[in-house]
């Protein structure tokens, strides 16, 4: 009796060892739902994706809590899973500590490709040298790393943004508005947008920055809010002209501030967009009145096509920046129904479809996986 439940147990695991020799060989021929399935239907992939089963891709992000990183990472998933891949998303809320480690937890797992965004400190530049290191390929968004062989670093062309805002501004105000302005130091993006607007104080003299404020925590709208609050006190009436708000979440608590105070004549400028911002804009007397933009959710979708190509072998530039367009609250009031970031593109026809660095491969892959 006893031989024979050995002769069973060992018979037992000679099968189970079968079953799964026999998966791993349906795997590796392209038996599994990844890209390797999808290599016997798309003509000319790539063998760097075609290998892979399927590509897994990380986007971790350092700031977050926002709509505009909401849509990022919601666009960078969505047009991954389109292409077949798996993609891992994380927002460290603008905590350092949680953003350096889910890299280096990350770093550690069989990811073929990382996207990071707002890396700004040198530990940054460590941790992309730690991924790339390992032969990993990299891309970046509105990050400081330096120059790191093989890295494309994206960004939206700030100093276009800044410019878009700030010439209205101008146009609108006057070259002796007197402004207040909303920046914080410390962020390569805002550091760009600041040049610009030095300049253009430089070419209008007549312009007067009558206070400035700019905090950024997981409650800057409300502290702006309150730091607006309290300007308007000083300024009656006629004697403040404007707001140039380098970032909405800025110009969200500045909106807010002036509504409740009752001094809509008080005019906004500002830059990003999301559904919350344009449902403000849109606000009867909204005093929001302009804002310059990319769309957050094609910036994540071509953050990944350029991953995708250098997961491929495909040559991809060392910097892209992303042009902006201008939002205006008067070409809003036309619609017949709310604007979202959506039916943006009914009115500005560009919104949203970008084809950067989408090639035909990318487009074979979404067609076959039915996206």
């Amino acid at each position: 009796m006893k031989g024979s439940k050995h002769v069973r147990k060992l018979t037992t695991l000679v099968l189970a060892f079968m079953i799964v020799l026999t998966g791993c060989a349906e795997s590796g021929s392209g038996g599994g739902n990844g890209a390797g399935n999808l290599a016997d239907k798309v003509e000319n992939l790539p063998a760097g994706i075609a290998e892979k089963d399927p590509v897994k891709l990380m986007v971790v992000r350092k700031i977050g809590g926002d709509d505009h990183t909401a849509q990022f990472l919601a666009g960078a998933k969505q047009e991954g899973e389109a292409l077949g891949f798996k993609v891992d998303t994380f927002s460290a809320n603008g905590d350092s500590a949680k953003f350096h480690d889910a890299i280096a937890q990350a770093i550690d797992s069989d990811y073929d490709g990382f996207i990071i965004s707002h890396g700004d400190d040198p530990a940054s530049v460590q941790d992309v040298k730690k991924i790339t290191d390992k032969g990993i390929p990299v891309v970046t968004f509105d990050s400081e790393i330096g120059d790191i062989a093989g890295v494309t670093q994206t960004s939206q062309d700030d100093e276009q943004l800044a410019k878009l805002a700030l010439d209205k501004l101008v146009e609108e105000q006057g070259p002796e508005a007197n402004i207040v302005y909303l920046w914080v130091d410390g962020f390569p993006p805002m550091v760009r947008r600041n040049a610009v607007y030095q300049e253009t104080l430089k070419n209008n003299p007549g312009i007067k920055e009558l206070e400035r404020f700019g905090v950024a925590s997981n409650q800057t709208s409300l502290e702006t809010q309150n730091a607006v609050s309290a300007i308007l006190t000083k300024y009656p009436k006629g004697e403040l002209d404007a707001i140039f708000a380098t970032w909405d979440a800025f110009a969200i608590g500045a909106a807010r501030a002036l509504e409740e105070a009752g001094r809509t004549e008080v005019k906004i400028y500002g830059i990003d967009v999301s559904n919350a911002d344009l449902e403000l804009i849109q606000k009867q007397d909204s005093p929001w009145v302009a804002t310059a933009a990319v769309d957050p959710k094609t910036i994540g979708a071509i953050n990944v096509r350029l991953l995708a190509k250098k997961i491929a072998g495909e040559e991809t530039p060392a910097t892209v920046n992303l042009e902006p367009v201008l939002i205006e609250r008067s070409g809003l009031a036309g619609a017949t129904e709310a604007v979202n970031m959506v039916n943006l593109a009914d009115i500005i026809p560009s919104w949203g479809t970008s084809t950067e660095f989408e090639e035909d491969w990318m487009k074979a892959l979404k067609e076959a996986g039915g996206k």
